[in-house]
């Protein structure tokens, strides 16, 4: 980066406080349209590197006029917009990738690179500008990676629709995109002869996405739509099963190497589909009975319609994209290595290293200003819970394998007992309303502490967030629907 983009950006970051303390006219900064702007990501666990791709313009602008500047203070990456003009900060959000996630990994560790392809959206300037992507070092300290100087008046931006054939189902309508959360499920493994079936399936996920708190009770706040793309199969890859099918998005099983989690990296085919109406969020519906899914903030939840548990799954993983929610759970395996360095807190809100002890992340309603952590006979729930993932890990491992074994109705019996005297510890416990520091959350067993005993973040047990999950999506969903006053 040459010496004067840094002189540049340096005042522009120092005028970021002055920005904060003063409400941004939206029309005096901006045109009521969406700048998308496509990059690619590449590097490994040591390294990255960001190039620009392609810039694309549309109306309307889905985010709310009110909130220009992002109010959580999460995600990995954050994404800052200054006009030039006047050295202020006009718009700003945080947001995490697969990138951030592959470089956790033990093959980024050896130094193996890898290119995602990514989007930021923005609203539209009015005036030229600088654009910058910070990320967070190991320390969650922001740093800028990457600046480009944008006129929103040049020529190369492209302002075509870029995936005319995409049909939409309205589900529901209640107001302007700029004061409502809007969502969009965009159909996966879905062929034309299962429009259908897609339709059915979105009413039914719908009905039970607003079946959960919190919200159920902010039905009105949201603006829902359908989006379908014929894939030529249903269905999608399954690669340990060496099964493989042709889809609008490409979504695969094993992303990251980890055998349930669902993905898709073909990012511009998804935000070409996206931005044919405005939206603030994205549900990728896969036509699919596997268990299975996944979720990175600000970007997109991906989860199977016909699993037995996608009533559970699909509302987790729009907790992780919507929210920005942690993971709470720790005894099942994942591909990321030390992905919450000891010794930092966390940036998501329903996770905490505790290295405050008196500035808590969240009130403690077990026994104030004593017990931290909290006590919860959490050996008991690991012997268990160890127990039941390694006989899962085995019972896979030979169906996958198309093992014909005798021994798997007992394997199956021995799991599901030791499931339904985890429900039994749960639903019994004595603490199982109550907010405190449960040890054990983020993937590790010691070190980070989740809020209450039991979340949707958690496991899929029961079907309710804990107090601090509902308050974090009840932040979320203000942030984009506050009305205009």
């Amino acid at each position: 980066m040459k010496p004067r983009v840094f002189l540049i950006l340096w005042i522009f970051l120092t005028a970021q406080f002055l920005t904060a303390q003063s409400d941004l006219p939206f029309d005096r900064y901006f045109r009521d349209a969406t700048l998308r702007v496509d990059y690619f990501h590449t590097g490994n666990a040591k390294e990255e590197h960001f190039t620009l791709d392609r810039i694309y313009a549309y109306r309307p602008w889905a985010g709310n006029p009110r909130h220009l500047l992002d109010a959580f203070n999460n995600g990995k990456y954050y994404v800052k917009v200054y006009d030039i003009a006047t050295n202020r900060l006009i718009y700003s959000r945080g947001f995490n990738t697969l990138f951030g996630e592959y470089q956790t990994t033990q093959p980024a560790l050896d130094g193996v690179s890898r290119t995602y392809h990514e989007t930021v959206l923005i609203p539209e300037p009015r005036s030229p500008f600088l654009l910058v992507i910070e990320v967070r070092d190991r320390q969650n300290i922001l740093h800028p990676r990457f600046t480009q100087k944008i006129d929103p008046g040049d020529y190369h931006i492209l302002r075509e629709n870029p995936h005319p054939a995409v049909k939409v189902v309205p589900v529901l309508q209640n107001g302007s995109p700029h004061n409502h959360v809007d969502v969009v499920f965009i159909a996966e493994g879905y062929t034309n002869e299962e429009f259908d079936l897609f339709k059915q399936d979105l009413e039914e996920r719908t009905k039970l996405f607003f079946s959960v708190a919190p919200y159920r009770s902010n039905k009105k706040r949201f603006n829902l739509y359908g989006l379908f793309v014929p894939s030529r199969d249903s269905g999608v890859d399954e690669p340990r099963r060496k099964l493989y099918r042709s889809t609008a998005l490409g979504a695969s099983f094993n992303a990251l190497d980890s055998p349930r989690y669902l993905l898709t990296e073909d990012n511009r085919t998804l935000r070409n589909i996206a931005g044919t109406v405005p939206y603030d969020a994205i549900f990728i519906m896969v036509n699919s009975k596997r268990y299975g899914g996944g979720g990175i903030y600000n970007q997109y939840a991906v989860f199977t319609a016909h699993s037995p548990a996608t009533e559970l799954v699909f509302v987790h993983e729009f907790g992780h994209s919507f929210a920005g929610l942690a993971d709470e759970y720790y005894t099942s395996g994942t591909s990321y290595n030390d992905y919450y360095p000891q010794g930092v807190e966390p940036t998501e809100p329903n996770i905490t290293a505790l290295l405050d002890s008196v500035k808590l992340k969240w009130p403690n309603e077990v026994n104030p200003g004593k017990a931290i952590p909290t006590d919860w006979n959490k050996a008991f729930y690991d012997s268990l819970s160890i127990r039941r993932q390694y006989l899962r890990r085995k019972i896979r491992d030979l169906e996958f394998r198309g093992v014909k074994d005798d021994s798997l109705p007992a394997l199956r019996k021995r799991m599901n007992e030791l499931e339904r005297r985890l429900k039994d510890f749960i639903r019994d416990h004595p603490l199982r309303d109550k907010l405190g520091f449960f040890e054990g959350a983020g993937y590790r067993s010691t070190g980070l502490y989740r809020p209450m005993l039991n979340c949707m973040m958690f496991s899929n047990r029961e079907k309710r967030f804990c107090k601090v999950c509902q308050k974090a999506i009840q932040n979320m969903i203000d942030f984009y629907s506050a009305q205009t006053p």
